[in-house]
C-alpha cells in the first residue's frame, strides 16, 4: 500500500480512524468521497474527532499561554472588512456595518514546534485537504504572515458578524467550545468570482434565514469551508468559557494576502508585504 506518512502528525491526527497518509486506502478514498459530496452540497463539511484529544489539550494550552498576546478588536465592519464607500447607497452591503468583538492569536506568535504549525506544515495534510475540496487547481499554504494559521478567540459576550474571508479555503479545528452560543452559521457559496450577488447578501444582512445553515462544532472536529465565497458568522458566546478555534488557511494563489485594511481590522496591523501586494486582484471580488 502506497504510504505518505509524516511522523510529525502521528500524535496529532487520528490516523487510525482517518488514514490520510495511506493514499490508496479504501477507507481514505471513502472519506474523501464523502467530504467532497458534503462540500458540493453544502460548501462545508465536518470530520468528527479528526484531531487526537491529547493534541487538542496541547493546542488549548498553547492558546491559553498566548492569550495575553491576542489582538483584540471591537469595531463595526461590513462583510468585506472594507472602509465605508459613499459611492454605494445607504443600506447597501458595502455600507452595512455590524459590531464585532473578538481576537486573533496571530500566526507569527506561534512557536516553530507549535502543534498548529505542525499540522499546517505537514504536506500530507495539505494534499488531503486539496483532495477533499475536489478543486482542479492546486492549493497552497497562504503567504499572509499574520493570518495563515491563527487561533480565533472569543470571550463570553463576543460575537463575529457576517463576513467573507480573504482566502479561498479555511480549515477550522475547534479547540475549546463555549458553554453556549458560538455556533457557526453560513450561507453556502452566496457569491462567486466576478459576481458579488449583493441583493441576496443584503437580504441575509437584514435578517433573512433563506439558505442559512448551522454547524455546532465539537473539540477535535475538522471543518473544511469555502470561506471566500460563503458568507458566515459566529453567534454570541454565552457562559464563562472562552472559545478557541484554530484556523489553518489555504489559497490558489500563495502570493496574495489580505488587503491592508482587512489585515488591520482583523489582526491589528498590516506588514510591508501587505501594502506591497495590496493591488493584486485575482478573482474580481470586492475584497
Amino acid at each position: 500500500m502506497l504510504m505518505h506518512r509524516s511522523s510529525v502528525i502521528d500524535d496529532i491526527v487520528d490516523l487510525d480512524t482517518y488514514p490520510i497518509h495511506l493514499v490508496d486506502s479504501p477507507v481514505r478514498a471513502e472519506l474523501v468521497a464523502e467530504t467532497r459530496s458534503q462540500m458540493d452540497r453544502y460548501g462545508c463539511c465536518r470530520i468528527s474527532d479528526f484531531i487526537r484529544p491529547d493534541a487538542i489539550a496541547d493546542m488549548l494550552a498553547e492558546a491559553e499561554r498566548l492569550h495575553g498576546d491576542a489582538v483584540w478588536s471591537e469595531m463595526d465592519h461590513n462583510p468585506y472588512a472594507s472602509p465605508d464607500d459613499p459611492a454605494f447607497p445607504a443600506g447597501h452591503p458595502r455600507r452595512f456595518f455590524q459590531h464585532r468583538e473578538s481576537a486573533f492569536i496571530n500566526s507569527d506568535l506561534l512557536a516553530g514546534d507549535s502543534p498548529l504549525n505542525r499540522i499546517y506544515d505537514a504536506d500530507v495534510v495539505t494534499h488531503f485537504v486539496w483532495e477533499c475540496l475536489g478543486v482542479d487547481r492546486p492549493i497552497y499554504k497562504w503567504a499572509d504572515p499574520l493570518g495563515c494559521n491563527p487561533y480565533g478567540v472569543m470571550e463570553p459576550g463576543n460575537s463575529f458578524p457576517w463576513h467573507f474571508d480573504g482566502n479561498e479555503f479555511t480549515v477550522s479545528i475547534l479547540v475549546q467550545r463555549a458553554d453556549a452560543g458560538g455556533v457557526f452559521e453560513y450561507v453556502p457559496e452566496i457569491r462567486s468570482p466576478g459576481h458579488e450577488n449583493y441583493e441576496r447578501v443584503q437580504a441575509i444582512l437584514e435578517g433573512s434565514r433563506d439558505g442559512v445553515r448551522e454547524l455546532d462544532l465539537e473539540p477535535g472536529d475538522l471543518q473544511l469551508f469555502k470561506g471566500r465565497f460563503s458568507m458566515h458568522r459566529v453567534t454570541a458566546i454565552e457562559g464563562d468559557t472562552t472559545r478557541y478555534i484554530a484556523l489553518p488557511t489555504y489559497v490558489h494563489d500563495p502570493y496574495r494576502m489580505n488587503r491592508p485594511h482587512h489585515s488591520t481590522n482583523y489582526y491589528g496591523r498590516a506588514t510591508d508585504l501587505h501594502h506591497r501586494r495590496a493591488d493584486l486582484l485575482v478573482d474580481g471580488l470586492a475584497d
